[in-house]
């Protein structure tokens, strides 16, 4: 019984353990570059890779920026599920909210805002 319970106590300590190690790496520094804010994207943006959508129609924009800080952490929220991710771009176009964020392995998205919990400039657990 005793082999056990050590075994169990090695077991929790080596999964928190790695959580601490997990979490600590999901925030990376916001970037200095590469984010759209106060305007809307353009075209040229998203080529650039400073956006992620551009909400033009016939080369004009058709949205506006929304008045949220930009570049900030944020969790995508799907089902019981969050996602680390970095705001880079929030803008409303035909009635939509929508921001674009990238996800610690690089890849975007974009998302409606109300499925996006802002967490602002400093990353959690700082």
């Amino acid at each position: 019984m005793k082999a056990f319970g050590r075994l169990a106590v090695a077991a929790v300590l080596f999964v928190a353990a790695t959580d601490v190690q997990a979490q600590g790496d999901l925030w990376p520094p916001l970037p200095q570059q590469g984010f759209i804010a106060g305007r809307t994207a353009t075209r040229a943006d998203v080529a650039a890779g400073r956006a992620v959508f551009s909400a033009e129609s016939g080369g004009v924009s058709a949205g506006k920026p929304l008045k949220i800080a930009i570049p900030q952490y944020a969790y995508h929220k799907e089902g019981g599920k969050r996602t680390p991710v970095i705001v880079v771009q929030a803008e409303e176009a035909q009635g939509l909210q929508l921001v674009g964020v990238r996800l610690a392995n690089g890849k975007s998205l974009v998302l409606p805002l109300k499925s996006v919990q802002l967490l602002g400039k400093t990353p959690p657990g700082k």
